[in-house]
Order: structure tokens, then sequence, then C-alpha cells
């Protein structure tokens, strides 16, 4: 498999499923600027969308949606710890999670990012995650340590990978200890340190 990734991009989140399951893998970096990666390919003729994750499989099928490609990665390995069962509520409640960081975590960020947005833009666009972040520090007030409670599922790589983005777009998180206290957790496995220092995100 290749996984096709921009550094500290949403494609990490396919990077550390990958690396909990364990899987063999190869990383190709990704201009997302220029659509070209790391060897010189055109990225739109690998994914016509543009941008990353984009997984390529061993059969030559390319997947993208990092949502999709985390779910089906968990359901092929049988790892029912990280993804639970189809057609089970525990499933739904996954999707659900995966949905809401995807819709609206994620696109929250989004202008943030953006380096021609004003400044009124970016200060709503920091209004707009922070109330999507108080939902997620209410969310974990039952102490819970996980989004499905004791166990870690690829929504929380995603989460942990977009609330990460905190520290880059002046969100401090120290507002929302709970949460800031889950992505502390989720930083902590070594699979995800052993992500972070691929993508040279830390030293290795």
């Amino acid at each position: 498999m290749k996984l096709y990734y921009a550094p500290g991009a949403c494609s990490l989140t396919s990077h550390i499923v990958l690396r909990e399951l364990g899987h063999d893998f190869e990383l190709e970096r990704v201009d997302i600027l220029t659509k070209t990666t790391e060897t010189g390919a055109d990225f739109r003729a690998i994914n016509p969308k543009g941008y990353v994750p984009a997984l390529r499989l061993a059969d030559g099928e390319v997947l993208t949606e990092g949502a999709a490609i985390v779910q089906h990665l968990a359901d092929a390995s049988k790892a029912r710890d990280l993804a639970p069962e189809p057609g089970t509520l525990a499933r739904t409640r996954l999707q659900e999670h995966l949905n809401f960081v995807s819709a609206e975590l994620h696109k929250a960020y989004s202008p943030l990012f953006n380096p021609a947005a004003s400044d009124e833009a970016k200060a709503t666009a920091r209004a707009n995650v922070g109330s999507r972040l108080d939902y997620l520090e209410r969310f974990f007030a039952d102490g819970r340590d996980y989004l499905l409670g004791k166990s870690f599922s690829v929504a929380d790589a995603y989460l942990f990978v977009v609330a990460n983005w905190s520290a880059r777009t002046g969100v401090d998180l120290g507002k929302w200890p709970k949460l800031a206290a889950f992505v502390e957790r989720v930083r902590a496995r070594p699979t995800v340190q052993a992500a972070l220092a691929a993508e040279r995100l830390v030293a290795a």
C-alpha cells in the first residue's frame, strides 16, 4: 500500500491508523499547492480531487476521503477495537463522530489556513471552531478517555489530527481542558509518535 500525504494534514489520520494496524506501507509526500508528489508525479492523476489523503491498495485501487479510508482499513483487518462491527449502533456512533469531525470541525478550521482570509474572516472562523470545541468539551465531561468510551478508534485518530491544528491556527486548547487532555492522551500513543516523526512533525 502507498499513502499519499501532506505533513500534518488530515492524511495524518490514515497514517496513524496504518501504524495502529501494523501494516507495511509506503509514504509519498504531496505538495498540495503544486499538486505534485515528491517523485514528480501529477497528484491529480492519482486523485482527481487534488487533495490528500489517497491510499493506493495492493491491487492498485485508490481510495480517497479519510473517513472512508480508515473504516476500510479497520474492516479489512477486522480491527473491531478501531471500528465496531458494521450495522451495529456502535458503528453508527463511530460514523456520527467521523462525520462531525469531517463536516463540522475540519471545515471550521479551514479558513484559518487561508493566507488570503481577512482578520475578520479568521475571527469568525475561530468563533465557529470554538463552538464545536465547546460541544466536544461537554462530550468528554463524563470522564471517557475516547469518543467511544475506553477504546481508541479511527474517529479518535481523526479528532486528534484536527484538534492538533489549534496551535498552528491561534486557537488556545487550554480553554477546553478535557479536550486538551484527550489530545495529549492520543499524542502519547507510540503509533502516533511514530507517524509524527515520519512526517517530521517531531524529532525522530
